[in-house]
């Protein structure tokens, strides 16, 4: 009977990784020897190959792929618990990792986490913005333990809850024709240089939620990655930008741009944690929404 260890999912992750046996010994501090010695025993009882040579390079068979996925799926999983084993050995808490999804909502983040932190001072924060657009994978691969979207996917094993409501606003600078209108119409972003975070645009609220609806498009589109440079061209008048109310309320100021609701009715939105259901009864984890739930309901919903 085939016995699969973690070291063959180990072995398969790395040699896709690194390229190479050679490199993916070292990385695992084996001889190559010994890692090709494993590898061929695990074939042997399982009656068939996991790599083909190709030239000078390895290329995974069918089973093969299907037990690199499987490692992917498993590893992080096992290092996950095995942090966690640790940290309880060690009288520590634990680490909340936290993805964002969402550029603007890191500023919302900022204000939950230094009450958090001081409530829970044997619990570690660490904010991933590089998970932006693959956080569901990262959650379920144990990459993060709560995802920060305003677009939650509810999937099985996941679940999402809003704690904070918002309004995304058209931003105007000083002078601009639209400044102080009660709301924008679509047809009239039409000679309109739209700046936006670096985001597709059938993830942008102002394009699916206002303009797609209408069939209009602005005249340019243009993405900066930086909330105060996008506030920067907008008061220089090098174009306008969808932003959350909230947000353009707070740093307005600063650059002398103001908002004006998207269409009669405002485009409303909300801001959601996401994590594993399995993880809903930590209690760091279940703390840190709470405390956002809190700020929700003090602020009366908005």
């Amino acid at each position: 009977m085939a016995i699969l260890e973690r070291i063959h999912l180990a072995i398969i992750r790395e040699v896709d990784q690194q390229g190479s046996l050679t490199a993916a010994a070292d990385t695992l501090n084996l001889t190559q020897s010994a890692l090709s010695h494993a590898m061929r025993k695990l074939e042997d009882q399982i009656g068939t190959p996991v790599w083909r040579r190709e030239g000078r390079s390895l290329r995974p068979t069918q089973a093969g792929e299907w037990l690199l996925a499987v490692a992917n799926r498993l590893l992080p999983q096992l290092s996950h618990a095995e942090e966690r084993l640790r940290q309880f050995a060690q009288g520590e808490r634990g680490k909340l990792r936290i993805g964002m999804e969402c550029h603007p909502c890191y500023q919302w983040l900022l204000k939950i986490a230094a009450t958090y932190l001081d409530a829970w001072p044997k619990v570690d924060l660490d904010v991933r913005q590089k998970v932006q657009f693959g956080g569901i994978g990262a959650l379920f691969g144990y990459d993060i333990d709560m995802l920060v979207t305003p677009d939650p996917l509810f999937k099985p094993g996941l679940r999402f809850e809003p704690v904070f409501d918002y309004e995304q606003v058209l931003v105007v600078g000083p002078g601009h024709r639209l400044r102080g209108a009660e709301f924008v119409e679509p047809r009239q972003m039409a000679e309109e240089i739209l700046i936006t975070y670096p985001v597709p645009p059938d993830r942008l609220d102002i394009y699916t939620q206002f303009l797609m609806p209408a069939g209009v498009s602005p005249r340019q589109h243009k993405r900066i990655e930086t909330t105060d440079i996008m506030l920067l061209m907008v008061a220089h008048g090098r174009g306008v930008a969808a932003l959350p109310r909230w947000l353009v309320e707070e740093l307005g100021p600063k650059f002398g741009v103001a908002p004006v609701r998207l269409g009669p009715q405002g485009v409303a939105k909300q801001i959601f944690l996401g994590y594993r259901e399995a993880d809903g009864d930590i209690d760091y984890l279940r703390a840190f929404v709470d405390l956002a739930l809190s700020r929700r309901d003090a602020a009366g919903g908005a």
